[in-house]
């Protein structure tokens, strides 16, 4: 599985990250990101072409180095100060009330420890400042969910660690935040992982 782990699993996340329908899901949320930006789980950097010139800086973590150098985009180019750093979610380096607004897409599906990196991120983040999210969850039909619980187990081992079932709105919601805005919808593909949630949220 480490071999797995380092040479294979990126790609595959990289490929399927970065199918059309996802990218126009990250053009739909990415631009209303605006201050000083911190982006969990920036994994390749396909989010960066679509931040605009509202943001002053943007900070990107993720725990795998091997994902980050699959990234195309000269961050040198960028219209803003980056910055990249390899960390997780539930240990995130950075001080108190220092963002204005925290970019998470196709990535709390993966977050082993949910409490700690919401305690993280209500940390870090300033009392007026809002959470962009854009995730993959569970379905809202049965027959799709009961697909979802069956092979999750199994998707989660081969997935990097991605669940199949989580409810984003009320994970977002039960650790501290009120969703203001949300859609969702199906993604064209496979049903099991291609249902969306996105939107804005803020701390209660």
């Amino acid at each position: 599985m480490k071999l797995y782990n380092k040479y294979i699993l990126p790609k595959a996340i990289d490929w399927a990250c970065s199918q059309k329908p996802s990218m126009k899901q990250r053009e739909k949320i990415i631009p209303l990101a605006t201050g000083n930006v911190l982006e969990i789980g920036v994994g390749s950097g396909l989010n960066l072409p679509y931040y605009t010139k509202n943001i002053e800086k943007l900070t990107a973590i993720d725990p795998s180095k091997e994902l980050w150098d699959r990234g195309v985009v000269n961050t040198n180019t960028l219209p803003f100060d980056f910055e990249f750093l390899i960390a997780e979610a539930e240990n995130i380096p950075a001080k108190n009330q220092s963002f204005d607004t925290i970019v998470i897409t196709y990535t709390l599906c993966t977050i082993p420890n949910l409490k700690k990196a919401f305690s993280e991120i209500k940390r870090i983040l300033k009392p007026n400042g809002k959470l962009l999210f854009c995730e993959h969850g569970k379905a809202p039909d049965n027959f799709v969910q009961k697909y979802q619980n069956i092979i999750n187990p199994v998707w989660k081992k081969i997935g990097g660690g991605c669940n199949l079932n989580r409810n984003i709105p009320a994970i977002i919601e039960e650790n501290g935040f009120t969703i203001s805005k949300l859609e969702t919808m199906y993604l064209p593909g496979w049903k099991p992982a291609s249902f969306n949630y996105w939107g804005i949220a803020e701390m209660k």
